[in-house]
Order: C-alpha cells, then structure tokens, then sequence
C-alpha cells in the first residue's frame, strides 16, 4: 500500500488514512487503496477519486471532503454551503424515493485525520457539460435527459421535510429576496439591471402553495450521464426547502446550457419533455410563466455570485484566479436578465 501523501500541502489524504477510515467502518486489513487522485472542480471542497482492492475485485470511491482550516462563508453568502454531514444524510434519503445518488459508506468527523466529509461510491458516467453536449456517444441520452431530470426533480421533491437535517435552510421566498437587496446593498448596489430584477421578483413573486426540499444546484454539470441518460445526481451542497418549482427554473437558466440557447433545459433539452416527465411523477408541473420567473431568479442568483467571488478577490480574501476569473462574468447575469425581462 502506498501510504504516501497524494499531493503537496494535502497530506491528510493518503492511502493510509483512507484505509484507516474505511476500517473504523468494517474494512478489513487485506484491503488496500490503490489510484489515489484529486479530481479537478470545486472551489470550496475536495473531491478524490481512489479504489478499494480486496481479493482481485475493485470498488470505486469518492472521498469528498473539506479541508481543515478551510473558510466558512456567511450565512448569507450565495456560496454559503452544507455541512458535509448534512449533505450526506441527504442522499440515502432521496435514494428512498427513488432518486438516483451515490452510495454513503462512511461519513467522516472533523476531529478525524482526513477533517470533515464522507466517502460514497464512484458511479460511472460523465459529468463535463462540454462532453454532454456535443460527443456523439451521448446523442442517444441527450433525446431523453430532459424528460428523466422532470422524473428525477419530482422525486426529489417527494422527501418530507421532517426527515431533513436542521441544518437545511428553510425561508420563505420574501426572506430570500430580502437577503438578495442586502447583498446587492453590500456591494455597492452598482448595477441598475440587478436591482431591476430584484424588483420585478418582488413584484411578480408566485403565490405560495408547495414548498418541499431542493436540490438547489441540480444543473448540467451536477449530473452523471451515460449513454441511456441520467446516472446519477451530485453536489448536493445547496440543498434548502422552497417552491418546487424553483429547482426546474435553475436547470433552464441560461448559465447552465453552456452555449445552446437554443436548447433550453441544460443546453441539451426542451421545456415540454422537463415538464411532462415532473407531471408524470409528480401529478402537476409548473406553468411557463411560473417557471420564467425562476429562471429570472437563477440568473440574478447567478450575479450574486460573480460579485461574491470579485469581491473576495479584490479584497485579498481569496485571491485565487478562480475567484476572478467567475467574478469578471457578472455582465452575462446582466445580459441575460435584460433578454429574459425583455420577454
């Protein structure tokens, strides 16, 4: 066994201490970590790819994790995130109804060498939007995608509330616009176009009637797809309670179709199939005009974001390229607000 870090200033995750966490959960001495890797992606976690060997067979696993001494952002921040233990009591959870998710082996404490996380399954398929949407090999499940993401989001929605972690994040859409002025209040409040839109969500916001849990970030990009379709659905770091209808607007907005405008749902879909295949599981769906909104809301969403991230940029918080490099996007949450008010 090679017990040696994977990575300079990672060293608490080694083939060593993942063997001494998966033995606290009934591993045995003849297994062995072999393929230990850090997979790219994730600003604030930490996500390793390695295999678990015992006797000739292999299983593939995913360690993800949050580093120690790593921030925390506010509350109130739209990078505000989960604790991974609450994250991963979700997932078997949304496996009850159905939910395609990987499997939870061993939640990790924050006292533990490898610091706050869990280890699941690693599910085959793609996740690389660019992958998704234009190799041929995923022609065949682009034609279904749509339709099995309207399945998947009403199963999701099926989770009652009383089984979810506390610290699942629970307001009302008027508290959640509230904060949205506060921020935008923060950072100088320097874009007419944002402050438009909050306006118009607070002028336009739906009547409430459902309200269930979300997954809050469920987007091409968060999602395992092969060749027959949808795998498996990640990240669940977003999760809060709200209208249901919320998470199907997310998947529609514009950030998220990586450059097919013309395909609506995630760039590889329409609104027809989203919105009959959440009817054939939920029994409803959402009106055109219910789910406009929520795009209108997932794109001024989207700026908060490239403002949070200039702003921990250029305060010297974060000065990662990564930070500027999405903060010096906010004008595309201009634009597609413009266009989608437009309508």
């Amino acid at each position: 066994m090679n017990s040696e870090p994977a990575g300079s200033g990672e060293s608490a995750v080694s083939a060593t201490t993942l063997a001494a966490a998966l033995s606290a959960n009934g591993a045995s001495g003849a297994e062995s970590i072999t393929g230990l890797r850090r997979l790219s992606g994730g600003a604030n976690m930490e996500t390793w790819a390695f295999d678990l060997e015992n006797a000739g067979s292999s299983r593939p696993l995913i360690l993800r994790r949050s580093p120690l001494g790593s921030a925390v952002a506010e509350p109130d921040s739209p990078l505000s995130q989960l604790p991974l233990t609450a994250e991963a009591a979700l997932l078997p959870l949304a496996a009850e109804q159905g939910v395609p998710v990987p499997s939870v082996l061993r939640v990790l404490a924050p006292d533990e060498p490898l610091g706050p996380g869990y280890i699941m399954s690693r599910e085959r398929g793609e996740a690389l939007p660019g992958r998704i949407l234009a190799d041929d090999r995923y022609s065949s499940a682009r034609r279904h995608l749509a339709r099995q993401c309207g399945e998947t989001l009403a199963r999701i929605h099926r989770v009652s509330p009383a089984q979810l972690p506390t610290e699942v994040p629970n307001q009302t859409l008027q508290q959640r616009l509230a904060q949205q002025q506060a921020l935008l209040d923060r950072y100088g409040n320097d874009s007419p176009v944002h402050q438009l839109a909050l306006n118009w969500l607070a002028d336009n916001a739906p009547a409430p009637s459902r309200h269930c849990l979300l997954h809050g970030d469920f987007r091409n990009g968060n999602l395992l797809v092969d060749e027959q379709g949808l795998v498996a659905v990640l990240d669940w770091e977003l999760a809060h309670c709200g209208d249901p209808a919320e998470d199907l607007g997310y998947l529609c907005g514009n950030v998220w179709r990586f450059g097919r405008a013309d395909k609506p749902v995630g760039g590889f879909g329409e609104y027809r199939d989203l919105l009959a295949g959440y009817h054939a599981v939920a029994g409803w769906a959402p009106d055109m005009a219910t789910l406009r909104y929520w795009e209108v809301f997932c794109a001024l969403g989207w700026g908060l974001v490239c403002l949070t991230m200039i702003d921990l940029y250029r305060s010297g918080a974060d000065p990662t390229l990564e930070r500027a490099a999405v903060g010096r996007r906010v004008s595309e949450s201009e634009m597609d607000l413009l266009l989608l008010l437009e309508e």
